[in-house]
């Protein structure tokens, strides 16, 4: 698939977005046949060098499109950006030569919540922490009021092992790439906006790029579920 567009997109307020956890049980893993390459095993393996173990993905339950590789990919965007597209479920890192690693994503189940455009990787968190927005807990006080002080970093926080937080003219958007605890959504429509790897596909791209790094969330458009 080749991608060509520099459209920049105003998003809504960034009041709406907001990292979220439990927003995907309605989403059941599903059944593909078992990985034999052990290329990919391993790439998805259990990481036990961290503050807390991280552990293996469970394969069969996602389609093997959305496992990390280098592809083709025509672009007008200088090697080194980040370019999610919402509708195809992928994060491009994009390299020279028309050449992109690329990684598949969970995001936002409804579309006003996106953010779209372009961002700046303005900072980066190991373990990072979580709070719901005020307009989260605005919206749904019971479920996320209790969860107003924060979560800390660890194996149950839903940004997972690292974050990469998105940034516009210096302001916080409130959006992240991260990890999950919910491997299986890969793939799917189910965060409230953020973008979600898996925790051993986000721990590779928060090593290739550093702070000030450009990203760009292509618009989204209404989609069918694709698994």
């Amino acid at each position: 698939m080749s991608i060509n567009r520099r459209s920049v997109i105003v998003g809504l307020p960034f009041a709406l977005g907001g990292c979220i956890t439990n927003e995907s049980v309605s989403i059941k893993p599903q059944a593909f046949s078992p990985v034999k390459d052990q290329y990919y095993r391993s790439m998805y393996g259990s990481i036990t060098s961290e503050p807390w173990p991280i552990a293996a993905v469970d394969l069969t339950n996602v389609n093997p499109k959305f496992f990390r590789q280098e592809v083709s990919y025509a672009s007008s965007y200088a090697p080194g950006t980040v370019v999610v597209d919402p509708n195809e479920r992928f994060a491009y890192l994009v390299g020279e030569n028309d050449r992109a690693l690329r990684y598949g994503v969970g995001v936002g189940k409804v579309e006003a919540f996106n953010f779209q455009g372009e961002a700046t990787i303005a900072a980066k968190k190991e373990w990072p922490g979580w709070r719901p927005t005020p307009d989260m807990i605005a919206r749904e006080p019971d479920r996320y009021g209790p969860l107003k002080g924060g979560l800390p970093g660890g194996p149950r926080n839903p940004l997972g092992p690292r974050a990469l937080y998105l940034f516009r003219n210096g302001q916080d958007t409130f959006y992240r790439l991260h990890g999950t605890v919910e491997p299986w959504t890969i793939g799917t429509k189910v965060s409230s906006g953020c973008i979600r790897l898996f925790n051993q596909d986000i721990i590779d791209l928060y090593s290739r790029v550093p702070a000030g790094t450009k990203a760009v969330v292509l618009p989204t458009f209404a989609t069918d579920e694709v698994a």
